[in-house]
Formats: C-alpha cells, structure tokens, sequence
C-alpha cells in the first residue's frame, strides 16, 4: 500500500487500467439507450397499426390482362398476364392534420389527410406491347389504386370516370405493381382518351409518398406541421416552412424516373420511385443520448488526467477507488441524461444532468483535494466539458472537426503543462515528493 501510494507510475498504470475497465459500464449504458429506444419505436408502431402506419399511394393503374401462349413438355399452355398503362397527367392535391398520440411517456404522430386526385388516360397505343389485340381480354380491364396499408380508408371511395361513377372495391386483381389497394372495373374505350378524378379521405402516420405514375406528375400538400422533412426519390420544386405549417409542390415528369408509360408485367420500379413528406417529431432524444454516450471514454480519460495533473504538480494523494467513484459520477451523467430527457426537453435535461454530475464531483473533489483552487480548476474543466459537448451536439456537420481541433488543444495543453516534467524520474519515484 505505501509503494502504491509513493509511487506515481504504479498509479498511473493503475488509473489507465480503470479507464479500460470503466468502457465495460459506458458500454452497457449504449445499450439501455438502444433499448429504450427500440421500446418507443415499438409503442409507435403499435399505435400506427390501429391508426395507419406510414402511407404510400400509387395511382390510379389501368391493367388489361391478355392470355399468354408458352410451350411445357411438348404442349401449348395458356396463361394469364397484365398489360399496365398509366396516365397522361396526374395531379393532386391534398391536406395533412397532424396529431401526436401519447402511451405513457412516448409519443408518435399521426395524421389523416384528404387528398384529392384528378388526371386523364389517354388512347391506348398497342403498338409497343408484345401483344397482339386479339389476346387483350378488355371486358376485364380495371383501374387500380394502389394504398400500402388499407387501414387508413375512412370513407367510401367514389371514382368519376368521364360521366359515370363507380364505387371502389377493396383488392387489386394483380400485385405486379401493389401488394393492396382498391380498384374499379370502368367502361372504357381503348381508342379514346379517358379522364377521371377521385378524392382519398386517408390515416396514417410519420409519413405520406405518392409514386410518380403520370407521364406529368404534380403533387401539392400542405399541412399544419411545422418540421417536416421531404423523402424520397424526388425534392419539391417549391416549399415553404413555418411556424404555422409548410407548403410544398413537386413537378415530376416520365423521364425522371426508371419505368415507361406502359408495360407488361411485375414492375418494382414504381414503388422505388415514390416521393412525399414525412413528419418528424422534431429533437431524438435517444438519438442526441447515443452521440453524448460515445463520448464517454473521452471524459472519463480528461477528467482523470485532470486529477492526475494535480497528483503531479501537487503533494496530495488520490486513491484509486476514489478515481473510481468519480468515473462512476461521470457515467451516471447518461442515465440521468436518459431519464430525464423522456420527459422534457432535450436541452434542458443536459442542462439539468451536467449540473448535478458537475456539483458531485465538485463537492467530492475538495473533500478529496482539501484545496479550493484546485477544487475551481476541477469543476471549469467540467464545465468546459460539458459546454464544449453541447455545442458539438449542435454542429453535426461540424463534429468531427470541432471534435479534432479540441483533443489537439487539450493535447497541447498537457504538453505544454509537462514540458518539465522528468518522466523517467516519475514512473521510479518512490518517495512521493513533489516533483518540479
């Protein structure tokens, strides 16, 4: 016991030992971040599920099946396929009200949307099918809507289709294009253009996307929401966002996108394609808690070599497990983080964690230094910390270079502080003087 606490390099190597073995701790405080995490995705999917989850819509389709001829084992067989035609022009137009649902101490948003659809087919062209008119079977054509989860319909769905209405029923005949939806069998006439206009009375949550099936795609949404975030294949060509809600158009033409007007079977490209607005919930706290855990090693490493730069330059002692008490302190500061931020605001449980963590080891620390000075050095070292991890938070882009730049600066510091120190005669010193 007398060598250990003589000996400065014995503790050194023992101080180093701790800060490997605090990592097993951090670790698992990455762990309860993930799983909290994994238990409020789990609480909004479940409130998705009777609600509607995120929504994706794809239409309107015109599918014509054809009988297909193929020779198996010697014999002409007969099969049926689908041709699929889209639009001319597709526009929509429709309203997002969000609503955030709470189940216990998580949330998720959802919303209901009125969308309105309008748009016209035109003549059909079978000069580029690999059909001939003969096998076409056009008394049972249909036109398919394509809705990724059917939960979300509140009311009936009527389809004018030039002057006659028609009402949607439930099922898509094929899924080369849509494993759901709803659909109509129209009287059509191949050779004339059609039009037809619909309005979707739909629930869902997070998100809204719409595939880009018109030879021209127009799509305007607005919503009440005001941190919206625009996914998917295709950008708005204008938007704007405030307080109140945001706006947003896109314009989208055929040959932006990797599918053709007309077709004939499965085709995946369509959904691949699709574009829209998702609605976030502003600040991830569990996300924002990750990226301060990963910072742990670099706090338990700084606050350690602070007091062993007071161990250096001063006569006073600290034992191992006090280091290990305060190592401790600095890992509690995630869980207090995590908790806290489940239930206000982000910025305000740092603010909250950091103070408390800051004032325990404050408070520890001058009963183990016995000196306010260095007590003062310790607790602005914290601060400093914790102000300088805040802000990195803030600048993602920026993280890695902000990061950078102040390891070189501590750096630079210890080296500089140091520059005197004769370390051969430190890691063999056995009488515990200070050393100059």
């Amino acid at each position: 016991m007398k060598k250990l606490k003589n000996s400065l390099g014995l503790r050194l190597t023992i101080i180093a030992v701790l800060t490997l073995v605090l990592l097993i701790p951090s670790l698992l405080i990455q762990n309860l971040i993930y799983e909290r995490e994994n238990r409020r995705n789990s609480v909004a999917r479940e409130i998705s599920q009777k609600w509607g989850q995120e929504q994706t819509v794809i239409g309107p389709v015109l599918s014509i099946p054809y009988t297909h001829s193929f020779t198996s084992e010697g014999q002409t067989q007969q099969t049926i396929r689908y041709a699929h035609f889209l639009p001319e022009n597709l526009n929509v137009k429709g309203s997002i009200a969000p609503e955030v649902r709470y189940r216990g101490i998580y949330k998720a948003i959802v919303y209901n949307s009125v969308l309105s659809f309008s748009g016209n087919f035109p003549a059909l062209d079978f000069d580029n099918l690999n059909v001939s008119e003969d096998e076409l079977i056009m008394e049972d054509a249909f036109i398919s809507v394509g809705i990724s989860d059917m939960t979300g319909i509140k009311d009936f769905i009527t389809v004018q289709w030039d002057d006659k209405t028609f009402q949607a029923n439930p099922g898509i005949t094929s899924n080369d294009i849509v494993a759901s939806g709803i659909s109509i069998a129209p009287d059509f006439d191949p050779n004339s253009e059609h039009s037809f206009q619909f309005d979707l009375n739909l629930n869902g949550s997070s998100s809204l996307k719409f595939a880009p099936v018109g030879k021209e795609t127009i799509l305007k949404l607005e919503s009440t929401w005001d941190t919206p975030s625009f996914t998917g294949t295709f950008l708005p060509t204008e938007r704007e966002v405030s307080e109140s809600g945001f706006t947003a158009s896109w314009e989208v033409l055929h040959l932006n996108r990797n599918f053709p007007q007309q077709w004939q079977g499965p085709n995946t490209e369509v959904s691949n394609a699709s574009f829209g607005a998702e609605l976030l919930l502003g600040v991830d706290e569990y996300q924002k808690t990750m990226r301060t855990a990963k910072y742990a090693i670099m706090f338990i490493s700084l606050t350690f070599l602070t007091f062993f730069m007071i161990e250096l330059l001063g006569k006073k002692r600290i034992h191992p497990v006090q280091y290990l008490l305060i190592g401790f302190a600095l890992l509690v500061f995630y869980t207090l983080l995590l908790s806290i931020s489940e239930y206000i605001v982000f910025k305000f449980a740092y603010l909250i964690a950091a103070a408390a963590i800051i004032g325990l080891i404050s408070v520890y620390s001058f009963r183990v230094v016995g000196d306010a000075l260095k007590t003062g050095i310790v607790s602005g070292i914290l601060i400093l910390l914790y102000g300088y991890l805040y802000i990195l938070l803030q600048l993602q882009d920026y993280a890695l270079l902000m990061g950078s730049i102040g390891l070189f600066v501590v750096l630079a510091l210890v080296m500089y502080l140091t520059r005197h120190v004769d370390w051969f005669e430190v890691m063999s010193n056995p009488s515990g003087e200070e050393i100059d």
